[in-house]
């Protein structure tokens, strides 16, 4: 069976002590009380090596919120798979809209990172996920459908290491967030594109996360749907009581 799983965003946020108290004290909390799903959280590079040996690794996993597109080398300021890998980090957060949007992440960039986090034992959490714009003129399918190319060009058995992340853009730090009939129907759409690329088992088996405004108080409905299997939190990672709230919803 696919995994349910709640992983934290904490994009650009917390200095190094700050993110070494929050993560210290959000084990404290799981440890005991602990999780009907899996947890990660997703922090800073600078993070990394000091928050791994810290969490209880059998209840949190940890990740990288992005990784280089080369393997090493002169580029200044980059972080390579390896690096990540090398604190102990098992997982990094690949193609979100904010690196897409800002940085201009395109499908062959991100094909590249995919395949060196993967070259590195790194599970990638890829994100997919439509604007406003696109949303309004009935394009979301065709724009997901798109931006999964960037792992369809993996074999089977190396697809079967990634976790997919909806994030609809238009309901990322907007308080508005999909319904979970409209979470559910592009899950499943996507679930079925899975599904025709490598067959019913290997789709059955991937983890689809929704991220977009997810709260404690959205959380249960949301991951009540058939086809969403937890989800990607950005702010709401930030504060143990909220992040506890939506991994709570899975109990």
């Amino acid at each position: 069976m696919r995994k349910n799983i709640v992983a934290g965003n904490w994009k650009m946020n917390k200095n190094l002590q700050e993110g070494i108290a929050l993560a210290k004290e959000l084990n404290e909390a799981l440890v005991a009380d602990k999780p009907h799903c899996d947890v990660i959280i997703c922090t800073p590079f600078i993070h990394l090596a000091s928050v791994t040996p810290l969490v209880d690794g059998n209840i949190i996993g940890v990740g990288a919120e992005n990784c280089a597109d080369k393997v090493s080398g002169a580029y200044t300021g980059e972080v390579s798979a390896e690096m990540v890998a090398s604190t102990g980090a098992k997982y990094v957060i690949l193609g979100h809209s904010e690196r897409r949007a800002y940085y201009h992440e395109t499908v062959d960039i991100l094909t590249e990172k995919v395949k060196l986090a993967l070259a590195n034992g790194l599970k990638p959490i890829f994100c997919i996920g439509e604007v406003l714009e696109e949303r309004e003129a009935g394009k979301q399918n065709e724009v997901v459908a798109a931006q999964l190319a960037s792992v369809f060009s993996l074999s089977a058995e190396d697809f079967s290491k990634v976790i997919l992340a909806y994030e609809p853009v238009w309901a990322i730090g907007t308080g508005k967030t999909a319904t979970p009939e409209q979470a559910e129907e592009i899950h499943a759409y996507i679930r079925s594109l899975v599904a025709d690329k490598y067959g019913k088992e290997v789709a059955e088996n991937t983890s689809i996360l929704y991220g977009g405004s997810c709260k404690p108080s959205n959380a249960k409905e949301l991951f009540a749907k058939p086809d969403v299997d937890g989800g990607l939190i950005g702010g709401a990672s930030l504060k143990v009581a909220d992040f506890k709230g939506i991994i709570d919803a899975f109990k």
